[in-house]
């Protein structure tokens, strides 16, 4: 059976298209009491972003922190909000900020029309009705989260993503002007999310030209932007995002992502950063990506942590390998379908130990 992939059904691109945002919503404003909810990550409290939000009389600005990766009671806990301020559900939900705050800004709007906790959800296919209409506007590139199928959220239990083809986007609004003052470590990062999304969907079981198409395409943006440091990097690296997301969306992530889950579990070691500490232990299964992305850190001047796992309670080892151990097609897309017999909890252990 050959998946019928949803795509985000609207995009807008360009230098300075965020001043068309109300135009867009204004479409789901269809009676005198809509109002909508716009996500917004607090980092811009008080900057001049704030300014320009299209916040309207009866609209709701929801200031959100993503100091900490998402978690399922934090989106309980929004969700709740939204439903306190108003007594109909707004007509539409905008995420504005980095992928943290576009998966709670997904995840909000998943669960204003389902019921109970959205830890229920964490799965693929789990949802059971639409989203509020939600919209994107990413101010980090790199993460995919504004065309992904998933909000990645980390639960009690596990960390895994409200995987659907609801939790697509309905919009996203790219405009490269917001990401031009990015601090120079959060770019690298991010990007480099980017980046190792592409390697991992390109060298694993599950590709296929859709996924491959898109994938070189985000690959060969980012040598741009991080190798060549060219002038439209903004530009360009806003749309190797794009595609990067494209591609896994259509196959998968593989090692390096299914052990950076275990590592946030434990370490709450943000996503982007958690990726490049992971991958850098993975010669074995991506040599020349792993190559190509220490070129990459020296010519940016980036210095990753280390010793992170070692002085780790031996319980708390033990937890980041079942979390990372259980988010099996992405070790199937890495190793194929015997992969248990290669990626063993000893084999994990060992390079958790490495971090």
């Amino acid at each position: 059976m050959f998946r019928n992939f949803k795509l985000v059904p609207n995009v807008i691109f360009g230098r300075g298209c965020f001043a068309q945002l109300d135009e867009i919503i204004a479409h789901r404003r269809t009676h005198k009491d809509a109002w909508a909810v716009f996500v917004t990550d607090d980092v811009f409290k008080g900057k001049a972003l704030e300014k320009r939000i299209p916040v309207h009389d009866r609209d709701m600005l929801l200031w959100v922190n993503v100091a900490d990766e998402p978690k399922t009671s934090y989106v309980d806990a929004l969700t709740l909000k939204v439903k306190e301020y108003a007594p109909t559900l707004p007509c539409a939900v905008i995420g504005i900020g980095g992928g943290s705050s576009m998966d709670l800004a997904k995840a909000v709007s998943l669960m204003l029309t389902n019921e109970g906790s959205s830890t229920l959800y964490q799965g693929w296919d789990l949802i059971k009705h639409p989203a509020v209409w939600h919209a994107a506007v990413p101010t980090l590139s790199g993460t995919g989260a504004e065309v992904s199928r998933t909000t990645v959220l980390t639960g009690p239990e596990k960390k895994l993503g409200l995987n659907s083809d609801y939790t697509v986007f309905d919009q996203i609004v790219l405009d490269p002007e917001l990401i031009k003052d990015v601090p120079a470590d959060q770019h690298f990062y991010t990007g480099m999310d980017c980046y190792i999304h592409c390697i991992e969907s390109l060298q694993g079981t599950y590709l296929n030209e859709f996924s491959r198409s898109y994938g070189e395409k985000s690959l060969d943006l980012c040598r741009q932007v991080f190798i060549d440091n060219h002038p439209d990097k903004d530009d360009k690296l806003m749309m190797a995002s794009f595609f990067g997301g494209m591609s896994i969306a259509y196959s998968q992530v593989g090692a390096c992502h299914a052990l950076s889950y275990g590592l946030s579990y434990i370490l709450g070691t943000h996503h982007g950063i958690g990726c490049c500490i992971v991958f850098d232990h993975l010669e074995e299964f991506y040599p020349e990506g792993v190559k190509e992305f220490r070129i990459m850190m020296e010519k940016c001047g980036i210095k990753l942590p280390k010793g992170l796992v070692a002085d780790l309670a031996e319980d708390r080892i033990e937890k980041m390998i079942t979390v990372a151990l259980g988010l099996e097609p992405l070790w199937e897309n890495c190793l194929g379908k015997n992969w248990k017999s290669i990626m063993t909890r000893d084999k994990a252990k060992s390079l958790f130990l490495n971090m």
